[in-house]
């Protein structure tokens, strides 16, 4: 598949299921089903228990009432000159019969050839490969010391940034999971993946934080992972009350929520022993945060992170160094700014 099919029209309709949309699509894509989950199903149902034919007449009509209410709510004011890539699963009838009515209305309509599924070993194919192109500069640090708060502060300060646990809605600890964002599919990642690793220049450096395989319940590719942990790294170091500050504010829906926080620690049971996770609740439940938090990095979280940051990033030993001395946003710009400033002079 060539990608540059993707930008050469004003809008992408996917006419599956709003489950397989779910699931995974192609960026950028609107969902228009000619039939939606529960119709897909009856005229399957139709199809072998009473006759294809059956299923056909039945399919068709709910496939036109479907592209009609689509016509009226999406497309009617759409010029003229509008252009639209249409794809199914593999490029047939549902996406063949979308393209048929827009075409008839005048409007220049092209079917994605071999639909989401040619697509789909596309994105695998480039995930495989692209991320050899790049000079990725790994952010590595206890947890806490704000490498994702510096990768915000990199992307607002026009820095190239990949931030993994963005496009996995999940800081990627045991508490990392975030309320307000469920974990997408991982296909769907994989999408988000190569829709930004697509966008980046070679020539510059992508700045990543440090992961390992999984975050949350989702697989960073194998191919990625291993460019990273081949890289430079950049150690971002802060005193232990900077650190409990800045998670504080990460895990403010905690205090909440305490049924779903203790129902995370006892994950941990195996590690620590149900003595220490009732010691770690008990403090939450008192409500006191800092020492709650300050128990979890030291007990927890630094251990953890000795034990497989070196082995998992070679060069972490000759990694340069970045001092957090400050929690607030203008710290980590300053930051910022200086690996940015950094990489101009060993540029020129």
């Amino acid at each position: 598949m060539d990608s540059t099919i993707l930008t050469a029209f004003d809008t992408v309709i996917d006419t599956r299921s709003p489950s397989e949309f779910a699931q995974d699509h192609l960026p950028d894509a609107i969902s228009c089903p000619v039939l939606d989950d529960s119709e897909r199903a009856q005229v399957g149902t139709m199809y072998k228990q009473v006759s294809p034919f059956d299923a056909k007449k039945a399919g068709a009509a709910l496939v036109a009432r479907n592209i009609a209410r689509h016509i009226e709510e999406r497309f009617a004011g759409k010029p003229k000159g509008w252009r639209a890539l249409v794809y199914c699963w593999r490029g047939g009838k549902r996406s063949g019969a979308m393209v048929h009515v827009l075409r008839e209305i005048g409007w220049d309509a092209a079917q994605l050839d071999g639909g989401y599924k040619t697509y789909r070993r596309f994105v695998v194919e480039q995930l495989a490969s692209l991320p050899a192109m790049f000079q990725f500069r790994v952010l590595c640090g206890v947890t806490g010391s704000g490498k994702s708060r510096l990768l915000q502060a990199l992307a607002r300060a026009n820095a190239q940034v990949l931030d993994l646990e963005d496009l996995a809605a999940h800081r990627g600890s045991v508490l990392g999971g975030l309320p307000e964002r469920p974990q997408p599919a991982q296909k769907m990642f994989e999408s988000l993946l190569w829709q930004r690793l697509s966008r980046f220049d070679p020539a510059k450096p992508v700045y990543v934080e440090g992961e390992s395989r999984k975050i949350g319940q989702l697989q960073v590719p194998e191919t990625l992972i291993n460019a990273m942990r081949a890289s430079e790294c950049v150690l971002v170091e802060a005193e232990l009350a900077t650190r409990v500050e800045l998670l504080l504010d990460e895990y403010s829906h905690y205090p909440a929520d305490r049924d779903a926080l203790g129902a995370q620690l006892d994950c941990l049971a195996a590690l620590h022993g149900r003595e220490r996770i009732g010691e770690w609740k008990a403090l939450a439940q008192r409500g006191e945060w800092r020492q709650f938090v300050e128990r979890l990095l030291l007990e927890h979280y630094d251990p953890a992170y000795h034990r497989s940051s070196n082995r998992n990033y070679a060069k972490l030993p000759k990694a340069a160094r970045l001092r957090v001395e400050l929690p607030g946003e203008a710290e980590f710009a300053r930051l910022a700014r200086r690996l940015v400033e950094d990489e101009e002079a060993i540029a020129v």
